[in-house]
């Protein structure tokens, strides 16, 4: 079955309007991220006062985006951490093998 094949249509309600989702992920993900989105359409909305809905979705998206941004960023840092650990406890087997007991 191909990706096309196994899109599954899922119905959700993001800033008071219904959308139809076309996606591979499983229903509940893509209902848990709509609701995710739509949170935080509403936090922003109730911050803002009296703000446009389509100023609420793009303050939204930049929001989500900077989260995603700062993850990624602390994933490579904890990635590199990783390696370099990983590299040192590397170096210290190999000193230990390589010494006569």
């Amino acid at each position: 079955m191909n990706d096309v094949e196994r899109r599954q249509s899922v119905s959700v309600r993001i800033a008071g309007e219904e959308h139809t989702i076309r996606a591979n992920a499983e229903p509940d993900y893509v209902r848990a991220c709509a609701r995710y989105v739509d949170k935080r359409i509403s936090h922003i909305r109730g911050k803002g006062g009296l703000i446009e809905p389509h100023r609420a979705t793009a303050l939204a998206a930049l929001s989500v985006s900077d989260e995603l941004f700062q993850a990624r960023e602390e994933l490579a840092t904890l990635r590199r951490e990783i390696a370099s650990r990983a590299a040192e406890l590397t170096r210290r087997l190999e000193e230990g093998i390589a010494r006569p007991s």
